[in-house]
């Protein structure tokens, strides 16, 4: 059984940040699930550009309001409190914070090692 707790995650290599946003990654690679989990909060008029190319990623909004953005198709899909997204093609787009702190429920699969950073098109390499 794992047991983790958010506070535990705080201000540790599992907690990162950038400019308007935070990751704290819960569970990666290390924990030998197949998928991490991480609680990512995202400040109001934050706008992210991202695509994982290497990864499928399921969002589940908690709390906040926002909108993803389809780049291909232009779609534009509201992010609420009970919304859940997910990303299945390696889908360019665009992540807006619009009405207070967005919080999210993330999955990635493969599981994240936690060493990743952005790349040009917002997205990660696979680490081994």
């Amino acid at each position: 059984m794992i047991v983790k707790t958010l506070e535990s995650i705080m201000n540790s290599d599992r907690h990162i940040t950038g400019d308007g946003w935070q990751s704290r990654r819960i569970l990666l690679k290390d924990d030998g699930l197949g998928y991490s989990f991480h609680d990512t909060v995202i400040e109001e008029g934050c706008e992210l550009h991202l695509e994982f190319k290497n990864h499928i990623e399921t969002n589940y909004c908690i709390a906040g309001k926002g909108k993803v953005i389809d780049v291909i198709t232009g779609d534009v899909h509201s992010v609420e409190p009970g919304t859940i997204y997910v990303l299945d093609r390696h889908d360019p787009h665009v992540l807006r914070a619009t009405e207070g702190t967005l919080r999210l429920v993330c999955v990635f699969t493969p599981a994240l090692s936690g060493r990743e950073v952005h790349d040009e098109d917002g997205g990660y390499a696979l680490i081994d």
